[in-house]
């Protein structure tokens, strides 16, 4: 039961979605399990990330909007970028302390294709390696230290 108006919710912006697309982003799930849904980024065009394309899991709780969801790269190709792990965890804060219910899946990529965007050099996060193998599976918990707004 409480899942359903998280359900309705994210009818609505999928359907946001599908019919009026944003460039570089896609919705690739048939979204059978509304509580974990596969959207496809493309990166901009005259950025690093140019024509590179990109897997986003995004997960949801029963508390969603309230809740942010849990947003992680899967796939082959996760970025090479200063805030996003090679487990695929992003350092975003509208991902966890800056989340507000008015904030949608479109919203959640298009900040990631911004970040990706106005990267200047493809390289991990100086503790990715201590960061992987520490890190638990939900990005959702790790404290994120916030420090580096120039990327």
């Amino acid at each position: 039961m409480a899942f359903d108006l998280v359900r309705k919710r994210l009818t609505k912006e999928l359907k946001l979605l599908t019919e009026n697309p944003t460039p570089g982003i896609r919705v690739v799930d048939d979204c059978s399990d509304m509580r974990k849904i596969r959207i496809d980024i493309e990166g901009a065009p005259g950025t690093l990330y140019d024509g590179e394309n990109f897997q986003l899991l995004f997960k949801f709780t029963d508390q969603y909007p309230f809740d942010s969801p849990q947003v992680t790269f899967i796939g082959s190709n996760i970025p090479l970028h200063p805030h996003i792990y090679s487990n695929g965890h992003i350092c975003l804060s509208i991902l966890t302390d800056d989340w507000s219910p008015a904030l949608s899946i479109n919203a959640v990529c298009l900040s990631i294709l911004s970040m990706l965007s106005s990267c200047k050099d493809k390289s991990r996060p100086p503790d990715n390696d201590w960061y992987v193998r520490t890190a638990s599976n939900d990005p959702k918990k790790t404290r994120w230290w916030y420090h580096d707004d120039a990327v």
